[in-house]
């Protein structure tokens, strides 16, 4: 399990509910939490938050979650419709997206490749 700091843990655990499909099993103004059954991830309200400045190094990323996805360009247009945002700045776009949650963490849509 991972806990992540959230301006808004409802509307983060929503999002995320959505990018992945999985179930929202708590949601308060404090706190909140999504799972698929094995794995959790949890929202905790953090006053004065502020999100990294990715790619700005002088506030760097405090963490990156990567979701691996067989289309990049679908995967990409969901999570757009949900509510992320794209940087400019796509280090590899061909193999993986760069996106921004709701509340500006960073997350990576990574092209599932076998072999």
């Amino acid at each position: 399990m991972i806990n992540l700091d959230a301006v808004d843990p409802a509307a983060q655990a929503r999002f995320y509910s959505q990018v992945l499909g999985w179930e929202v099993v708590h949601s308060e103004t404090e706190y909140a939490m999504i799972s698929d059954g094995s794995t959790s991830i949890g929202f905790g309200r953090l006053p004065g938050y502020s999100a990294p400045g990715w790619p700005d190094r002088t506030t760097p990323k405090r963490y990156h979650l990567d979701f691996y996805v067989d289309d990049l360009d679908a995967a990409e247009k969901q999570a757009l419709a949900l509510g992320a945002t794209k940087p400019g700045d796509q280090p590899t776009p061909e193999r993986w997206r760069v996106l921004l949650d709701p509340d500006g963490h960073p997350f990576d849509l990574c092209l599932r490749t076998t072999g």
